[in-house]
């Protein structure tokens, strides 16, 4: 309905609804009333989207041999795009090289535009900032907070600059820290704010002022060009006055409302080609781009699903990439944010709490890049979904006929063995496995309100031989909870909590633990080459002594008065990871450690090598209090192509969700065993209803 229908149905109601003796003001009050409510249901559903495609092909200071040709094309074709998703023409702003009436995508430009985008938003409505062109990655020691690899990532504006030879003097640029500066005033504006950038940040890791592989290669009827350029290729000169970036809002914002695709790894270069492939029409794009608009045509309905279908789109032409380019490294994009929200709406809320995964169909079966490390458990009920080429779903009931720890396989529902190999598959749990759920034993059902991330559950059971605990209700005495299982290792069997709120906190704290213990055991016969961790003592400033966690024996170190914990990991494998970094505080509340939520890390742990390892040292105040306490390390080589990997232990809440995904490396052959699992425990005294027993 449109805002004039609804006011328009509202004075209908005002016509037909004409009061006769007593009550007349009182009923004409309540049609103002209703007016005025349905003005503001108005004011939010018509909240305004809108747009800003940067597409960049000519850095006009620098050699026309670093210059691309497709990014003017990829903002006309994200722009057709935006407008059959329902923009309208003056809510896309367009800064491009070589599009008629579009202004010149120079640095002091782009800035300008971000700063007009903003004054425009209101709370409630839609963003989209989309950029296209070059990247590098260069040392930036004045960033307040520094990438494990010790580089930022760049955007490169048509006036870019650089100093022959140094890697760390640049304008007309873009830095990483910019863009957040944007989307955090955007943010704290209540503007929902979803990013496309189909660019990259360098060749390689290898950083100096040797020669550069070529950013064009390949014949001039197929030629593909690379993006990313090394900082030691851009030529100086008189460098234009930096932009002024927005003032940051005094607290981090909870990125509830943030989504963005990357075309690859910060180490990774994307190509721009003609696409689609043998086509008459082809011309040059971007494949992010490219395959961003494909994956529309499909009407999907989150930012998951979107992403899903651009991922879909790459196989076909990496594998050809591959043939033509066997030396290159090519690209596995990129996603982070709220990946479960609405497409193209504001809202924090997830549509589903539930995962995700995408399957791929061979003949009459389906492979999940999913296991048992995700919360899959052998026979497990699915739902299998497949998307049809126009939009359409079907879907159908299915069982998880064989399991490993990072993937798992089932058989083509019947129902849905006549669907054309151009659809769409994915899965998803239609509860979660009970094998691993928290068998509460009570007189009476469990209490309202219990509210927990896949796979982890509370379940209620009659057994006293399965049970993990007994509760019972005392009344105005408390909660007494007793702890049954072996798995959390009691030095106090049984404590009274004072209320039902605190009784939800600690069931969830003990499911959240009985998921832990169980990754810890699916990995504990593993090992991931190239990566370790040290838990370190810190007292002030001074490190007084580190213990790698493989060799902690399941146990924190005790802490005397003003000691502290840290954590430190360093990657050599040669490959990105995902890790996970979790706890379980003394007052039983899950603790996030990476990614961290608030200051925009991912769960992608960047590559390291032996000469330039990635390494993050984390602090841990939440485990300085006395009492139980629990530290999971988590890591895996990194899956291309493929939805995050966050072990069923990252915040998924729809006001703090910041779930983070990130293409990479093929695992090894033995790729089945390299994980990395350590479960540390620190045991605490008796403690009163509300202290530290999780």
């Amino acid at each position: 309905m449109t805002r004039a229908a609804a006011l328009g149905h509202a004075a209908r109601l005002h016509l037909h609804l004409r009061p006769k003796g007593k009550g007349v003001t009182q009923l004409r009050f309540l049609q103002v009333l209703l007016v005025l409510w349905l003005l503001a249901c108005c004011t939010l559903a018509f909240a305004t989207p809108r747009a800003l495609l940067v597409g960049v092909s000519e850095l006009v200071n620098q050699p026309q041999a670093l210059w691309l040709q497709a990014p003017r094309n990829d903002v006309m074709l994200m722009r057709d795009a935006l407008l059959k998703q329902g923009f309208a023409a003056p809510d896309i702003a367009v800064l491009a090289d070589g599009v008629s009436g579009a202004a010149l995508p120079e640095s002091q430009a782009i800035h300008d535009a971000l700063a007009r985008l903003l004054a425009q938003s209101k709370s409630g409505d839609f963003v989209l900032l989309y950029f296209s062109g070059h990247g590098t990655r260069l040392r930036d020691i004045a960033k307040r907070y520094q990438e494990p690899d010790g580089l930022s990532e760049n955007f490169l504006a048509r006036d870019v600059r650089g100093t022959l030879g140094s890697d760390n003097v640049l304008t007309g640029d873009l830095r990483d820290v910019d863009f957040d500066a944007w989307i955090q005033s955007f943010l704290a504006k209540n503007v929902f704010v979803a990013s496309v950038f189909d660019t990259c940040s360098a060749n390689s890791m290898t950083r100096g002022t040797a020669d550069a592989p070529a950013t064009a290669e390949g014949p001039p009827d197929d030629e593909v060009r690379w993006r990313g350029l090394r900082v030691t290729q851009l030529t100086g000169g008189a460098p234009p006055a930096r932009p002024q970036t927005p003032p940051v809002p005094a607290e981090a914002v909870p990125r509830a409302r943030y989504v963005a695709f990357f075309a690859s790894e910060s180490h990774q270069i994307t190509p721009e080609l003609r696409l689609p492939r043998k086509a008459r029409n082809a011309r040059p794009q971007g494949l992010l781009t490219w395959a961003v608009v494909e994956a529309l045509s499909r009407k999907p309905a989150t930012w998951r699903d979107l992403f899903d279908g651009v991922l879909a789109q790459y196989p076909p032409v990496i594998d050809e990439l591959a043939q033509r380019f066997p030396t290159r490294e090519l690209p596995s994009p990129v996603a982070e944010g709220n990946l479960d929200a609405p497409l193209f709406a504001n809202s924090g809320a997830p549509a589903s709490t539930r995962p995700v995964w995408r399957a791929q169909r061979s003949g009459d079966s389906l492979a999940i890049k999913a296991g048992l490390l995700d919360g899959l458990a052998q026979q497990q009920e699915l739902r299998v979904l497949a998307t049809l080429e126009d939009g359409a779903v079907r879907s159908a009931p299915a069982t998880v006929s064989q399991i490993k720890l990072g993937g798992a396989w089932l058989a083509v529902p019947a129902a849905l063995k006549d669907v054309s190999g151009a659809a769409f598959w994915s899965v998803t749990p239609m509860s979660e496995p009970a094998a691993t759920a928290l068998r509460v034993r009570a007189d009476k059902p469990l209490p309202a309100g219990l509210s927990l991330d896949y796979p982890a559950a509370i379940r209620p059971t009659d057994d006293a031989a399965t049970a993990d605990v007994r509760w019972t209700d005392l009344g105005p005495s408390g909660q007494r909870l007793e702890l049954l299982s072996p798995l959390f290792g009691a030095t106090v069997s049984t404590v009274v909590l004072p209320d039902t709120a605190t009784l939800r906190r600690r069931l969830q704290a003990l499911a959240q633990l009985k998921w832990l213990a169980q990754l810890q055991a699916y990995g504990k016969d593993g090992q991931l080459d190239g990566f370790d961790a040290a838990l370190e003592v810190w007292s002030a400033d001074r490190m007084l002594r580190s213990t790698p966690v493989a060799q902690a024996a399941s146990a924190l170190p005790s802490l005397r008065t003003g000691e502290r914990l840290r954590l430190n990991v360093r990657n050599t494998s040669g490959r990105s990871l995902d890790l996970v970094i979790a706890g379980i505080d003394a007052r039983g509340n899950l603790q996030s450690v990476y990614p961290d939520e608030l200051v925009g890390e991912t769960n992608r742990f960047k590559r390291g090598t032996p000469d330039q390892p990635s390494v993050k040292r984390f602090d841990l105040p939440w485990l300085d209090a006395a009492g139980d306490a629990r530290l999971l390390v988590m890591a895996v080589p990194a899956t291309p192509y493929s939805a995050p990997r966050l072990f069923g232990v990252a915040y998924a809440q729809a006001d703090v969700s910041e779930v983070r995904v990130r293409g990479g490396q093929p695992p090894a052959e033995s790729g089945e065993r390299q994980v990395f699992a350590a479960l540390l425990r620190r045991s605490g005294g008796a403690m009163d209803g509300g202290g530290a027993r999780p």
